[in-house]
């Protein structure tokens, strides 16, 4: 190659490539469509420099390698941000026991039926509803709809019903995900919302006060997406409990997040069991984000109320699906450190630092030894990193851990990677937080680091480091 000369005019053309013996055995395979579109991706990231012209070829069969491994177009991405339930990668990662359910589920299985005597059963998915019981001592009775929203609606609508007044406080008028908002939500099934309070201070006497004949139920709602400091009261379940009994209506919590038991490490978050332990009649929670389980709304209280709720008309349109089941009671019997959720939360941070050093040990050895053009250029080091929950649970607590510091730069080609790695973009570097990477891909992110850096050592680095990414403030959720 003539001095001087740009590496990407020597991208290799389509039809050489469709003739490549690393790429021939895939015709006959994959659609045709499909490796042309795998190629064409291959030779633009080969001209935004992120892979050498020469390796145009093997980019190509890796992608199409994962293109035979995963039919449904999804590539597993390697959630190096820190941030244990990542709304943006699908929330809570699911255990082995979990996906192999979902493979099992995919065939005939017992979800209405009753193998012993060879009839219909009255319980759907019994197996998830005695699992949620053993988790849960204190319910009575469990149901599981197909996500949170869907529990909160069945809940008022069943329990208060059209025309009713759900008394709820103004503090608690929360936003969740894509804009969708509580009061919007709750209103959309005919009942009528009743504020109390303020946005910053709701006092028992402001319940009391609100109770009136249209009355059909109160509602409290954990802000699992964010917390109010400063100036602030809210009246605590058992107080609220006494108040909704005595006038005859019932107690409905939307924990949220999804703990059914007490965990020291998020002592703000409440739990399902201490919730039902301090009167109310349902708590409802979410399957995916720190039980660690399928996306599914979880009710868990009195049998009387989950009865009303499982005869509602709505109970049909929001019924889950027998996958979510299967993979909600794997979730749910299998050892708590084999969630990932769990074992991402409680990881510990000393051996999160060894797993650092001993990448960085590797890549550093690489740069020594590398091409001249990368060094003084690029840096690799470990540095303290505060991981978070994520998924709009227990906001501002940190989970103290380590990172791979990288240039910011390097962000752009990981995500383009395979398999993609993302990482965490702040303070004008990309950093790679392990927690939530199992040791067993290691070797994927040194691999995936190596091939990064190598091309930025020929030169043909990604991004214009001056212009940067733009900056994650806090880590995404």
């Amino acid at each position: 190659m003539p001095s001087g000369s740009d590496p990407r005019r020597h991208i290799p053309r389509t039809d050489a490539l469709l003739q490549h013996p690393a790429l021939v055995p895939w015709l006959d395979s994959v659609d045709a469509v499909r490796v042309r579109g795998e190629i064409r991706r291959a030779q633009d990231r080969a001209r935004r420099g992120e892979c050498a012209p020469e390796e145009v070829a093997a980019e190509v069969a890796r992608s199409l390698r994962h293109v035979a491994e995963h039919p449904s177009g999804w590539r597993p991405v390697i959630n190096a941000t820190g941030v244990v339930v990542h709304t943006n990668l699908g929330r809570a990662a699911l255990s082995e026991a979990a996906q192999r359910a979902l493979v099992d589920a995919a065939g005939p299985v017992p979800v209405e039926m009753d193998m012993r005597r060879g009839v219909r059963s009255r319980q759907r998915g019994a197996e998830a509803r005695e699992a949620l019981l053993d988790a849960c001592p204190a319910a009575e009775d469990a149901l599981v709809v197909n996500n949170g929203a869907a529990a909160l609606l069945l809940s008022t609508a069943a329990l208060a019903g059209p025309g009713a007044e759900l008394i709820i406080s103004r503090g608690e008028l929360i936003e969740i995900g894509a804009g969708f908002r509580l009061p919007e939500l709750i209103e959309s099934t005919g009942v009528r919302l009743k504020e109390v309070g303020s946005t910053n201070r709701t006092h028992a006497r402001d319940y009391e006060e609100a109770i009136g004949p249209k009355a059909g139920a109160i509602l409290k709602v954990h802000p699992s997406n964010y917390r109010v400091e400063g100036f602030h009261t809210e009246v605590g379940v058992g107080e609220l409990a006494r108040i909704a009994h005595g006038r005859g209506l019932p107690l409905i919590m939307d924990a949220g997040s999804g703990l059914l038991r007490p965990d020291p490490l998020l002592p703000g978050e409440p739990d399902a069991e201490s919730v039902l332990r301090a009167g109310a009649d349902i708590v409802l929670a979410s399957g995916d984000k720190l039980l660690g389980g399928p996306q599914a709304g979880i009710v868990l209280g009195r049998a009387e109320a989950i009865r009303r709720m499982a005869r509602h008309p709505l109970a049909r349109a929001v019924r889950t699906n027998k996958s979510t089941l299967a993979a909600l009671h794997a979730t749910l019997t299998a050892p708590a450190a084999d969630v990932p959720v769990y074992a991402s939360l409680h990881a510990d941070p000393e051996e999160l630092r060894s797993r650092c050093e001993r990448l960085a040990a590797s890549l550093s050895g690489q740069l020594r030894e590398g091409d001249p053009a990368a060094g003084g250029e690029v840096g690799v080091e470990v540095c303290e990193h505060d991981g978070r929950v994520g998924g709009g649970g227990a906001p501002g607590v940190p989970l103290p851990g380590w990172a791979l510091r990288l240039p910011e730069w390097a962000a752009a080609p990981l995500r383009a990677g395979t398999p993609p790695v993302l990482g965490r973009v702040h303070q004008g570097a990309c950093l790679l937080d392990l927690r939530c990477v199992p040791p067993a891909q290691d070797a994927e992110v040194l691999r995936a680091v190596r091939a990064v850096l190598a091309g930025r050592g020929r030169g043909t680095g990604a991004t214009n480091p001056e212009k940067g990414e733009k900056e994650d403030p806090s880590c995404p959720s």
